[in-house]
C-alpha cells in the first residue's frame, strides 16, 4: 500500500499545486475583497471540486489518456512528476503555468521516449480546445458584463441588496466553478495513472460501486482538496488584491464566464444531449483554469475599456503557454532516462 501511494504521489503533487493555485482563479477576488470569508471558499471548493471529479471528470480523462496511453505505473509517475516539476520550474522563473499544458507535454515526452505514435488527431483537439477556450471564455464575459451593467442600470436596487446578491452570486458560481474544476482538471492529476491503477473496482452494499478509475480521481480530488486549504489562501489575496483588480460584479461575470467554459469542455452528458438532437458539440479534453480566466479578464478589458489592456502581459502569458509543454516534454524524457536505466524501473 505505501508503495502504491508512491508511486502516485507525483499526480497527487500535481493535485495539490492545482488546488493550491487553481482555486484562487474560482474565489480569488471574492476573498480579497472581504466578500467571502477564506474558510467558506476552501469548504465550499473542497466539495464540489471532489463532487465533480467523481461525477464528471471521465470524460475529458479519455481524450488526454488516447493522446497516449502508458501503461507501467512507473511511467505513469514519472510522466506526472515531469509535469510537476515543469509547473514548479515555471512558477520559479515568474512565468504562467498551465497544469493542462504540463501534462500533454509530459504525455509527448513519453511517447518519444517509447517510440509511440503520437495520436495526431487528439492533440490536434487539445490544441484547438486551448486557442478556443480562452476566446469563448472572452466572448461570454463580454456578453455577461454587458447584460449585467443593464439590469442594474435599469433597476433601483439599493447597494446594501447588490451587495448581499452579489456576495450571494459568487458563493454560487463558485461552486459551479470548483465543480467544473473538478470534472476537467482531475484528467490532469489522475487521467496518466488510469491504464495502470493499481485499485480494484469495488461494491459498497448493492447500489454504491465503486470503479477504479472512481477512487483514482476520489485521491486526486482529495490532494486539490489540500492544496486548497493548505496554501490557496496567499496565493486567493494575491489574485483578488494585485493581479486581476476585478470588483465584486466583474468578478462574477469572469468567474461565472470561466466557469461555463470548463463544464462544456468536461460534460459527458452535455455532449450526448448535442449529440443525439444533431447540434454541435464542444471535444471533452482538459483545458486551463488559467487561460480561460484570462480569456475572461480580457473580455470584461474589452467591455469596459479596451485601452486598458496590458499588451505585455499577455505577451509573457502566451510566452508561458508555448513554454510549458516544450519544457515538460524535455524533462519528462530526461527522467524517463533515469528511472528506466539508472534506478532500473519499468516505464514502458
Amino acid at each position: 500500500m505505501i508503495g502504491t501511494l508512491f508511486l502516485l504521489s507525483s499526480g497527487l503533487f500535481l493535485g495539490w499545486s492545482l488546488g493550491a493555485n487553481d482555486a484562487a482563479n474560482i474565489f480569488g477576488t471574492a476573498v480579497g475583497t472581504r466578500m467571502i470569508r477564506f474558510k467558506t471558499a476552501a469548504i465550499i471548493s473542497s466539495i464540489f471540486v471532489i463532487i465533480g471529479a467523481i461525477v464528471s471528470g471521465a470524460g475529458a480523462s479519455h481524450t488526454l489518456g488516447s493522446l497516449g496511453e502508458v501503461t507501467a505505473i512507473s511511467g505513469a509517475f514519472t510522466v506526472a512528476l515531469g509535469a510537476a516539476l515543469t509547473v514548479l520550474w515555471m512558477t520559479r522563473v515568474k512565468l504562467p503555468v498551465s497544469t493542462s499544458q504540463a501534462v500533454v507535454g509530459a504525455i509527448i515526452g513519453w511517447n518519444f521516449f517509447s517510440n509511440s505514435p503520437v495520436n495526431w488527431d487528439a492533440l490536434r483537439t487539445i490544441l484547438g480546445a486551448w486557442i478556443f477556450s480562452p476566446i469563448l471564455t472572452a466572448i461570454f464575459a463580454f456578453i455577461f458584463f454587458h447584460i449585467i451593467k443593464l439590469i442594474i442600470d435599469n433597476s433601483s436596487i439599493h447597494l446594501v441588496r447588490l451587495d448581499s446578491l452579489t456576495r450571494w452570486g459568487l458563493i454560487i458560481v463558485g461552486a459551479f466553478g470548483a465543480y467544473s474544476l473538478g470534472a476537467n482538471n482531475i484528467g490532469n492529476v489522475m487521467g496518466i495513472f488510469i491504464n495502470s491503477s493499481p485499485f480494484h473496482d469495488i461494491s459498497i452494499g448493492n447500489f454504491i460501486k465503486l470503479s477504479s478509475v472512481h477512487q483514482l480521481f476520489f485521491l486526486g480530488g482529495l490532494a486539490i482538496s489540500v492544496g486548497i486549504f493548505t496554501y490557496s489562501k496567499r496565493v486567493m489575496l494575491t489574485v483578488g488584491k494585485s493581479i486581476f483588480r476585478l470588483s465584486p460584479l466583474t468578478a462574477f461575470v469572469a468567474v461565472l464566464s470561466s466557469s461555463i467554459v470548463l463544464f462544456l469542455f468536461a460534460s459527458q452528458s452535455l455532449k450526448t444531449f448535442l449529440v443525439s438532437h444533431g447540434l454541435p458539440s464542444f471535444p471533452l479534453v482538459p483545458v486551463s483554469s488559467s487561460q480561460s480566466i484570462v480569456g475572461a479578464i480580457i473580455g470584461i478589458s474589452i467591455a469596459k475599456n479596451p485601452k486598458n489592456t496590458n499588451f505585455k502581459m499577455l505577451g509573457k502569458i502566451s510566452l508561458g503557454w508555448i513554454t510549458t509543454p516544450v519544457g515538460a516534454a524535455m524533462i519528462t524524457y530526461i527522467l524517463l532516462f533515469f528511472v528506466q536505466n539508472v534506478f532500473g524501473r519499468a516505464v514502458l
